[in-house]
């Protein structure tokens, strides 16, 4: 039985003009067959501020809750709760799940929880598309969310807080740069979504998108704790599950 809900995921990227028109003039064929890529997601600390309250006692409940960016079981780890901002954008792109994956990466801060602060992996795509993603929660100097993709005939080259842009063999789009696109993609996203409610307009097509990114970020997680290839499949079929034990939260 049809349950007919609405539901968004509000990735402000998806809700930018600039994204989408460099997007679809890639899928248009503008810069050829795709090759290769690569995506980021670089920042410094993000969750310091909750390491000390965290580290009397880790295993806490409460603690657990209020500091759930450290926690991997609660947040999905950095790769998934922050870092698939910058996958989603390559998925988008690519059109396609990854085929497998190669990584790595390690908690450098000693801040005292169970994410890692940085990753790196290598994901496989089909037609031997190949996309090297790197992303860090330390140190200081840069931030950026990127995907670059290289085609036969040219680049698509995004940036979170930077310019979008498409450049081909005779052609070429420059979407200018982003100055506010976590709100502005937020309010429009937010603005789709009561649209939706108030048309009856049950057809969600940011929930397929969005859980293929979620399991990309997945994949190349597995992938990274494991120090080894995962494919697609492999990861599909051992159905992992992480549960969160908080016996003790208070109401």
């Amino acid at each position: 039985m049809q349950k007919r809900l609405t539901f968004l995921v509000d990735f402000q990227t998806r809700a930018s003009a600039a994204y989408r028109e460099a997007v679809r003039r890639v899928h248009n064929g503008d810069i050829g067959k795709l090759v290769s890529g690569e995506a980021v997601y670089v920042c410094g600390p993000t969750w310091g501020g909750m390491s000390e309250f965290l580290k009397p006692n880790p295993k806490d409940p409460e603690r657990r809750l209020r500091a759930w960016g450290l926690d991997r079981v609660l947040s999905g780890d950095v790769i998934t709760e922050q870092n698939i901002h910058a996958l989603d954008v390559a998925c988008w792109i690519l059109g396609a799940n990854p085929t497998k994956a190669y990584g790595t990466g390690g908690e450098a801060r000693g801040l005292g929880g169970t994410c890692w602060d940085h990753f790196a992996v290598i994901y496989q795509f089909p037609n031997d598309m190949t996309l090297s993603f790197a992303s860090k929660q330390l140190g200081h100097g840069i931030d950026d969310i990127m995907c670059r993709v290289y085609g036969t005939t040219g680049t698509i080259d995004t940036h979170y807080f930077g310019e979008v842009w498409v450049k081909g063999k005779e052609d070429a789009y420059n979407g200018g740069r982003m100055t506010n696109l976590y709100t502005d993609g937020a309010v429009s996203n937010i603005a789709t979504f009561h649209q939706n409610l108030m048309r009856g307009d049950f057809e969600n097509p940011s929930v397929p998108e969005s859980v293929r990114s979620n399991l990309t970020t997945i994949l190349g997680r597995t992938a990274a704790y494991q120090r080894k290839e995962i494919t697609w499949e492999q990861m599909m079929k051992k159905n992992e599950k992480w549960e969160a034990d908080l016996k003790g939260v208070k109401a």
